[in-house]
């Protein structure tokens, strides 16, 4: 009977053609759009936990309540002996230390006074230490505007929005105006080295990067860092993992009443990232019911229309003798067959367009100006295992639902009147 079904579909092209194609749009823009929100969420949360909160962080308790202070005066000590044994104990990530601080970067003129100042949000990281990943991470090689990496101390980066309206250009020399560890003013010059633009308004408004030992001198913070970041060497965030890490650290620590005691702290457990991880597991849920609702729609019409043309066929078979539930059953079989081909043929188009956008991205960076979340300059998809199935949810669901709602009428036919509507 399967292959009977089937030959009726290829030999009647109107029976399958109009649903076909409904399918194959409904599932090619249900797998482009799951891989379009998997790839720009993923990267948007993947870029907030490079540049601030890292897959796994941890400070101590006084520091991550107060976190958005940045209050270097609680931060950690004797790091590099905690990132060895968060390195021994937890090999799968890389860990960084990171100290992120606020001041004021003051211009001289030609006489040593004051030409230009303006408040910076600072980040000391690994820039110099052969093995440091830090550079490669948060891509700066790959921003500079102008002039060249830092190489050598006592060099920093500017943003390039920032040193223009500073009046700063790379050689120049720049006072850096903070307070210490332990509360005490401090200025520290460093010759800018050359200036990023990493396209996100948060980072470009009024940033100045330095290597962390630089940092470390400046704000008096020998062996001392505000955060630990840690980040998967996988490349993306796992939540259900992060979350085992940092339980396994944290029960160390379990009656520990002491507010400069290490927390870990998971990228969802950070101000409003939660949020955004888990908007990107529901969202996909939604695209699908959205599409199931709209297609089943379409083709619960395109099913009536259907009914109408084939009136006369369902007639004849049910003067025949032929069951009413035999004849429902069929119009079901007919539409797996043609959500399959529709998935099929929807999916395939959808991870074209996908890998298409993939691999050469979308420019969306005027788009950003202005926001205080960063996201990344470039809208890509990311192709993943579920996008060669997602698609078939959808597609079969909604032509079944469609055919089982069109299908209903062949209830209401009166056996005794099939005569008489035939010889009509």
């Amino acid at each position: 009977m399967i292959r009977f079904l089937i030959n009726g579909l290829f030999r009647d092209k109107s029976r399958s053609r109009l649903p076909i194609i409904v399918v194959a749009i409904g599932v090619m823009l249900t797998v482009f759009m799951n891989a379009y929100i998997t790839g720009f969420m993923g990267d948007t949360i993947e870029m907030n936990a490079r540049f601030t909160h890292g897959h796994l962080k941890v400070m101590t308790r006084a520091y991550e309540e107060n976190e958005e202070q940045l209050p270097n005066d609680l931060a950690m000590t004797e790091v590099t002996a905690l990132k060895e044994e968060l390195a021994a104990r937890f090999p799968e990530l890389d860990w960084a230390a990171r100290i992120e601080f606020g001041g004021l970067v003051d211009v001289p003129d030609e006489k040593g006074e004051t030409r230009s100042q303006g408040p910076a949000a600072g980040m000391g990281v690994d820039l110099l230490s052969p093995e440091s990943r830090e550079a490669e991470r948060l891509n700066i090689t790959g921003s500079i505007v102008r002039g060249r990496m830092v190489q050598n101390p006592g060099e920093a980066l500017l943003a390039e929005q920032f040193s223009q309206k500073l009046g700063v250009a790379p050689g120049d020399e720049v006072t850096l105006i903070g307070s210490t560890m332990y509360g005490s003013m401090s200025m520290y010059n460093f010759i800018v080295a050359g200036t990023v633009s990493f396209g996100a308004e948060a980072l470009d408004r009024g940033s100045i990067i330095v290597d962390i030992e630089d940092a470390r001198h400046a704000l008096d913070m020998e062996d001392a860092a505000g955060e630990l970041v840690g980040l998967f060497d996988a490349g993306y965030y796992d939540d259900e993992h992060a979350l085992e890490v940092a339980q396994a650290f944290n029960s160390a620590f379990v009656g520990d009443d002491d507010a400069y005691a290490p927390v870990m702290k998971t990228l969802t457990q950070q101000r409003s990232m939660g949020q955004l991880v888990k908007m990107l597991d529901v969202w996909s849920f939604y695209i699908i019911a959205v599409f199931i609702i709209a297609m089943a729609l379409v083709l619960w019409n395109a099913g009536l229309l259907g009914g109408l043309r084939r009136y006369g066929e369902f007639g004849v078979r049910l003067a025949m003798g032929e069951e009413k539930s035999h004849l429902y059953r069929t119009l079901i079989y007919e539409s797996v067959f043609i959500g399959i081909a529709g998935a099929i043929i929807g999916t395939a188009i959808g991870l074209f367009f996908a890998a298409l956008v993939q691999k050469y991205g979308i420019n969306i960076s005027g788009m950003m100006e202005g926001s205080a979340m960063m996201y990344p300059s470039a809208i890509r998809t990311r192709i993943t295992p579920t996008d060669y199935y997602i698609g078939f949810i959808p597609g079969l669901f909604s032509t079944v639902v469609g055919a089982m709602l069109a299908g209903i009428g062949i209830y209401k036919r009166k056996t005794s009147q099939l005569f008489k509507e035939l010889e009509a």
